[in-house]
């Protein structure tokens, strides 16, 4: 018998459950963790599980708990609850926890789960913590059942409190109470339920809340991610009710998506933008600016504007968090809606990212919209789009040699100005236009991204990155 198909991508393992996402391949799992921990030597590691509010991500949490005492692990905590990824992580450092677990598919569609690694920092694993991981795949596999724990005989904790706590300390908090703003929140009937209301509370600001009951099912979404064709009922509410801003968090919270004051989507890279100058500008924070390859080419030019710098890293937070630690960043994110704050864990947080939006509000005295004209001013308006293309499982190996092979710029017409090739295909345009074509690390898509200053450059750079690819790219 071969060992279970466990591979992790950009941001953990994901299956569908009930065909790879099983109890047994997650105590298999679980157990080349534990088998990974003893190989680094550490005498009796302590882990810390997490869940969200998917199909049984409790009882699959508490399979990875049987497969630490498997190997004879006793030191593994449940979370109380559902929790929020960030809450999670946070609760990996501030209980000095050796490894964490999240049982999450995060926002893939319903039929989804995973399993996230965190490392003792609370970042996501690196890619070489990943690889030894799965090296211990086969051992693990051959791993002997032992007896089944006791109902009650995992550890549990409150993750949810010191999160909360956590977060309303790392913003002027009595400033957004204070400010009067009317909040509208979707929780996407994810575990980010509840958190920005309960931080808020007390206040002149009020909060209203959408889909806060949890879901498995995900109804009236392909998928619990924030982005604007997920988000209709936010913007309908935020028109008819006069609310002045409209905030979503995705199914695991770790991701952040909002709505403007007249019912507009903005965009990941717009929103990422602005964080960043409202760290620099009223803040007054210290350090630059750590994001991916598919990140807005805006955050460069306010970057030079602050007299300070932007790195560039390949998708995936197990890249970003390392680069915000190692050059001082004061912020980092990708184009997925994950952005992270120093002084805070190196991994993406959605409650916290929306209470420093929230902020920037409260101090500036502005509305969305406004405080999207003030970095257009510096850096010049731009207009994204993501396409994410599925393609028949032969097709896989063709795209991904397409992707990956190297290719002259003038390929993509005589605009095109250079290629990058960190993560995936990124051609740069002489207008500051950009295009990226990558394989998703989750899902079997191929991804397609595309900034310009008018929409349409912007779906002419999607269509040639689609002729070469030989795929639909509208």
């Amino acid at each position: 018998m071969r060992a279970p198909d466990i591979r992790f991508g950009t941001d953990g393992w994901r299956a569908v459950i009930a065909d790879e996402f099983t109890f047994a391949n997650v105590r298999t799992c679980a157990r080349a963790v534990a088998i990974y921990l003893a190989r680094k030597g550490i005498a009796e590691p302590s882990v810390l599980i997490g869940y969200d509010t998917r199909f049984a991500s409790r009882s699959f949490a508490l399979q990875a708990a049987q497969g630490f005492a498997d190997c004879g692990l006793t030191t593994v905590t449940v979370a109380e609850h559902p929790v929020p990824t960030p809450a999670l992580s946070l609760g990996v450092v501030r209980g000095g926890y050796d490894i964490g677990i999240m049982i999450t598919a995060s926002h893939n569609p319903a039929e989804w789960n995973g399993v996230k690694v965190k490392s003792a920092e609370g970042g996501s694993a690196s890619p070489e913590e990943v690889a030894e991981i799965e090296a211990c795949l086969e051992e693990a596999r051959l791993c002997v059942d032992s007896s089944p724990l006791a109902d009650g005989a995992a550890n549990t904790e409150d993750l949810v409190t010191p999160y909360e706590d956590a977060i309303s300390r790392l913003v002027d908090i009595n400033v957004i109470r204070d400010a009067g703003l009317s909040i509208a929140v979707d929780s996407m009937h994810g575990t980010g339920t509840g958190v920005i209301k309960r931080v808020l509370q007390g206040g002149k600001s009020s909060v209203t809340e959408l889909r806060g009951e949890p879901n498995p099912a995900f109804p009236g979404m392909r998928q619990p991610e924030p982005i604007g064709e997920n988000l209709s009922q936010l913007s309908r509410l935020i028109v008819s009710s006069d609310f002045d801003v409209g905030i979503a968090t995705d199914g695991d919270a770790d991701r952040l998506g909002i709505i403007d004051e007249t019912g507009n989507y903005m965009t990941t890279l717009e929103v990422f933008s602005m964080l960043f100058h409202h760290l620099k500008l009223r803040r007054k924070a210290d350090g630059g600016v750590a994001s991916t390859v598919t990140m807005s080419s805006m955050v460069d030019v306010l970057a030079e504007h602050h007299g300070t710098e932007s790195i560039r890293t390949p998708v995936g937070f197990k890249f970003v968090g390392p680069s915000m630690l190692e050059n001082g960043c004061a912020l980092g994110g990708e184009e997925s809606g994950g952005y992270a704050f120093a002084g805070h864990i190196p991994e993406r947080d959605g409650p916290l990212s929306a209470l420093m939006f929230l902020e920037s509000m409260a101090l500036s005295g502005q509305k969305p919209s406004q405080l999207l004209t003030e970095i257009h001013e510096i850096a010049g308006a731009r207009t994204f789009k993501r396409i994410d293309s599925e393609f028949p499982p032969g097709d896989r190996e063709r795209i991904t040699n397409l992707v990956n092979q190297d290719v002259k710029a003038d390929a993509f017409g005589n605009e095109a100005s250079s290629i990058n090739k960190t993560d995936g295909l990124r051609v740069e345009f002489r207008d500051a236009s950009w295009g990226v074509a990558r394989m998703s690390g989750t899902e079997p898509l191929v991804r397609l991204y595309a900034e310009a200053p008018t929409p349409e450059q912007r779906d002419s750079i999607l269509r040639v990155l689609g002729l070469y690819l030989g795929i639909q790219a509208d």
